[in-house]
């Protein structure tokens, strides 16, 4: 028996990108930088995959710098260069479960002072 689970804090180094499919399902792909205990250290990047609701949820309210939580599953996504013909991957992790943190303050500064962040009642999850 194996475990795979991934728990993630940190911000979202860029807004969703999302993609809509004639299913009615729909996916959204983002970064989130996660700050090491050292402050002279790099955050480390990671690929985000969310798909469905939760894909929504992200769509209608994570900015570039939103405070996120997630949990979810790493995989390994693998394909074939179309010009060189090499082989390619990269690690992704497919989120289960994405959290709004921070203040509504934090993600108004995060999203430029306008547009804003929705309070816990207009969360609908």
């Amino acid at each position: 028996m194996g475990v795979n689970s991934v728990t993630l804090v940190g911000r979202a180094g860029r807004d969703p990108e999302v993609r809509y499919f004639e299913s009615g399902s729909m996916v959204a792909n983002l970064t989130m930088a996660v700050n090491r205990r050292s402050r002279d250290d790099e955050p480390d990047w990671f690929n985000l995959e969310i798909w469905g609701k939760q894909a929504q949820v992200a769509a209608d309210y994570v900015k570039k710098g939103s405070l996120l939580g997630i949990i979810g599953s790493f995989k390994l996504e693998r394909w074939t260069d179309r010009n060189s013909g090499e082989e390619r991957s990269k690690p992704v992790v497919r989120v289960d479960r994405l959290e709004l943190l921070g203040s509504k303050r934090d993600n108004d500064a995060a999203s430029g002072g306008f547009g804003g962040s929705p309070s816990e009642e207009e969360v609908p999850f």
